[in-house]
C-alpha cells in the first residue's frame, strides 16, 4: 500500500455538476453526488455512487486489477439491448483507508460508453 503524496498526488472532491453516463443510448448512471478523483498526471475520473446507477445493466466480470494507492478494483461489463462493453466499469469495494471516499462508487472508461456528460 502506498500513500498519496507530493510524488503521486491524489485528490477527491465532490463534483457540483450533474454527471450522466450513457451507453447504447440509455442512461446507465446519473447523479448529482459524483466525486472527482484527480491522480497525478492522469485525466480526472468521475466516481458515481452505486445507488445512482441502473445496476440491471451491469454484469460482474472476473477481471480485477490492483492499484498500490487505491487497492483492488473489481469490474463490471455493461449490457444494454444486445450491446455489451466488457470491463467498462470499475469499483474499489474495499479501498485503502486514504481512498475510503470512493467505496460504493463506480467509474467508467470513457472509450467504452457512449458518453459521460457533466452539466
Amino acid at each position: 500500500m502506498k500513500t498519496p503524496g507530493p510524488d503521486h498526488p491524489i485528490t477527491i472532491e465532490p463534483n457540483p455538476k450533474r454527471v450522466r453516463v450513457v451507453f447504447n443510448g440509455r442512461v446507465v448512471a446519473e447523479t448529482s453526488r459524483a466525486l472527482t478523483l484527480k491522480e497525478a498526471s492522469l485525466q480526472p475520473v468521475q466516481y458515481i455512487p452505486r445507488a445512482d446507477a441502473d445496476m440491471r445493466h451491469f454484469v460482474r466480470s472476473p477481471h480485477s486489477t490492483h492499484c498500490p494507492y487505491k487497492g483492488d478494483a473489481a469490474y463490471f461489463s455493461l449490457s444494454v439491448d444486445g450491446r455489451t462493453a466488457d470491463n467498462a466499469v470499475w469499483t474499489y469495494e474495499a479501498p485503502f483507508p486514504a481512498m475510503a471516499q470512493i467505496q460504493e462508487h463506480l467509474a467508467f472508461y470513457p472509450s467504452r460508453v457512449d458518453r459521460i456528460e457533466e452539466g
